[in-house]
């Protein structure tokens, strides 16, 4: 079935310069870019993204480091995307993660994994809907 879904390019992978690196494995996979954006969050796009997080202790730290650098955007479409991103970008844990996906490739510990992936395609809507509102 073809879906959207939404991946950010968080601040970590920007700083290193792996933007490129990482478009290419989703373009690879046969996902086509249908909207893509650099962009700054700010605290209320932040945590209107993250809402169900925002209760958990880590949120705290994971906002000021989803803040320090700009972040790169992209609705993806494609043959099942919504799990093809998710397997491409590995476990959230880069410790966790098989070598070949991106997080298994260069991710160093969970709070600097790369990468953010729309887990379903309520959620994907949804975030799709919130940095792509043109959609």
């Amino acid at each position: 079935m073809i879906e959207k879904t939404l991946v950010i390019i968080k601040p970590d992978a920007v700083r290193r310069k792996l933007v490129g690196e990482i478009i290419s494995r989703y373009e690879k996979k046969g996902m086509e870019i249908i909207a893509l954006r650099v962009l700054r969050l700010d605290e209320n796009l932040t945590k209107t993204l993250y809402e169900e997080h925002l209760e958990r202790d880590y949120f705290p730290p994971f906002k000021e480091f989803i803040l320090s650098g700009p972040v790169v955007a992209i609705a993806l479409e494609g043959e099942g995307a919504i799990q093809s991103v998710r397997k491409l970008n590995g476990a959230t844990n880069p410790q966790d993660a098989t070598p070949g996906t991106i997080r298994g490739d260069y991710g160093f510990f969970t709070r600097y994994n790369l990468v953010h992936g729309s887990e379903n395609q309520a959620r994907a809507q949804k975030e799709i809907g919130i940095l792509f509102p043109e959609l």
